[in-house]
């Protein structure tokens, strides 16, 4: 099986297993791209959530793209994003065609109500594997904190904030390459 057809039926997989949207798929994805096949290391796979998360589009596609060029340049990445999306576009068709008729029936609203809570945890996990592996710690944990109520409660714009983080990590590598 050639490295294209592989990269696609690994993103179905997590695109057809995973609820909650990208966040959510990434214990998938590292298992799958970095324990299962080694594709990235758990540092490049850290690097690559951190490119995806800046880039522009759905992230869970970004990583997908992202993987599959670094494995089979244009054709890898073609395949690896048609495999995380085409899952979800044919869940959301399937849902579209059918919500309609069924979104006021008991059993449809407290499934939905049931997996908002999974979901959250879902998201929750890959926020605190990415927390440790970026070496934040209980002193350090204040400032994406911060940054989080900023954007919520401030309405901050994200954008802002991505470009204050450049410029305070520019200067911190430029102070260290100065001392040495």
């Amino acid at each position: 099986m050639t490295t294209c057809v592989r990269l696609f039926f690994v993103f179905s997989k997590i695109g057809l297993f995973t609820l909650g949207g990208g966040y959510a798929m990434l214990p998938l994805m590292e298992r799958e791209i970095v324990d299962a096949r080694a594709w990235l290391t758990r540092q490049e796979f850290l690097d690559l959530v951190a490119v995806a998360q800046a880039a522009p589009g759905i992230f869970a596609v970004n990583m997908a793209i992202f993987t599959g060029y670094r494995l089979s340049k244009t054709a890898g990445a073609v395949w690896a994003a048609l495999g995380a999306v085409l899952p979800s576009f044919f869940i959301i068709l399937a849902v579209a065609l059918f919500f309609r008729a069924y979104q006021t029936n008991p059993w449809v609203v407290r499934i939905f109500k049931g997996v908002r809570p999974a979901v959250v945890a879902l998201i929750a996990v890959p926020v605190v594997r990415l927390a440790q592996a970026a070496n934040i710690t209980r002193k350090t944990v204040w400032l994406p904190v911060a940054v989080a109520l900023a954007v919520w409660g401030l309405h901050i714009s994200p954008v802002y904030v991505i470009i204050l983080a450049g410029i305070g990590g520019l200067c911190w590598s430029m102070r260290g390459q100065v001392s040495k």
